[in-house]
């Protein structure tokens, strides 16, 4: 969306806050995908913050639609709670905001395993089969930039799919989900998703323990002040296709420019100033900035700010 548009649909700080998702304004889903019912899997939250996303419930709650040439999301999980094995055909980030996690990789979850914290980012490579746990003692939440205005469908390990329809989902070929518990049929005209096949597993990537420099931007390595390129050109870590993610440190009374972006508040607090109005955001607040709004960032909290940026 361009500033023009923006301004014609709000105006004043009342645009801009239609810009800003907050974290105490998060709406869950709590049936996003076909493992959620799964003991385990069973009491994790699914936000679409920005984009689509790859839910595979029609009645995930969209923040924001607006196409943005990649996708954001969260993931919010109580001590214990697991993302099953699955692989994205989009490149997926995630930047820890809380909690304790470890990211396990392989179609049983046992080829690699990274463990990960507050302020740490991980990014994954295309066609390689990953999950998650939160392996701390209280809740965490992760926040997520998944590639493309359309990230495709959700490639699951053949485990998960028995699961899940002991516990009553099924997941359609058109990757739509079905509740049978709750007395939805599966469609005559649309078969189940097909289990996933040895051949496409055998074409996934094999993640080892050494592949750990090309996945994990620890917090201490972007401890600098300033602006620290993490995914990009010349990044912590390899590029990926449609964004960039940078990390900025904030120091008290620092004053920044911005362009077309997305902005997470890891920590501190960060006030916005833009054409279409000014608003502050507390940590784990999301904002996109338009086209021409000529945004200004001041932080009088040290804020600690990851920046997404389309390449195209």
């Amino acid at each position: 969306m361009t500033l023009a548009e923006a301004e014609q649909r709000t105006s004043g700080d009342t645009g801009l806050e239609q810009r800003v998702v907050r974290y105490r304004d998060l709406v869950p889903c709590l049936n996003a995908f076909v493992d959620t019912r799964t003991p385990g899997s069973d009491r994790k939250e699914n936000f679409t913050i920005i984009g689509p996303g790859v839910s595979e419930n029609p009645d995930q709650h969209v923040h924001i639609a607006e196409a943005h040439g990649f996708n954001i999301g969260g993931a919010r999980q109580p001590p214990g709670c697991t993302n099953s094995q699955h692989s994205h055909d989009t490149a997926e980030v995630f930047v820890v905001h809380s909690g304790r996690w470890r990211f396990d990789f392989g179609e049983h979850g046992d080829d690699a395993r990274i463990e990960a914290g507050p302020g740490d980012l991980v990014s994954f490579p295309t066609h390689a089969f990953r999950g998650f746990r939160n392996i701390g003692d209280d809740t965490g939440f992760l926040w997520s930039v998944l590639g493309g205005d359309d990230p495709g469908r959700v490639t699951w390990a053949p485990s998960v799919f028995a699961m899940a329809k002991d516990y009553g989902l099924v997941l359609l070929a058109n990757g739509a989900l079905v509740d049978t518990a709750a007395g939805q049929a599966i469609p005559a005209d649309v078969p189940p998703m097909p289990v996933t096949s040895p051949e496409t597993i055998a074409r996934l990537r094999v993640m080892t323990s050494a592949d750990e420099p090309e996945v994990i931007a620890r917090a201490a390595d972007m401890a600098a002040a300033g602006e620290t390129t993490v995914i990009g050109e010349g990044g912590l870590l390899p590029p990926t296709d449609g964004f960039t993610v940078s990390r900025i440190a904030f120091s008290s009374g620092d004053e920044r420019r911005g362009g077309r972006e997305v902005l997470f508040v890891q920590a501190g607090r960060l006030d916005v100033e833009t054409r279409l109005g000014s608003t502050r955001l507390d940590a784990g607040d999301t904002i996109t900035v338009p086209n021409g709004a000529d945004p200004i960032y001041r932080s009088d909290a040290g804020a600690i700010v990851f920046v997404v940026r389309p390449t195209g």
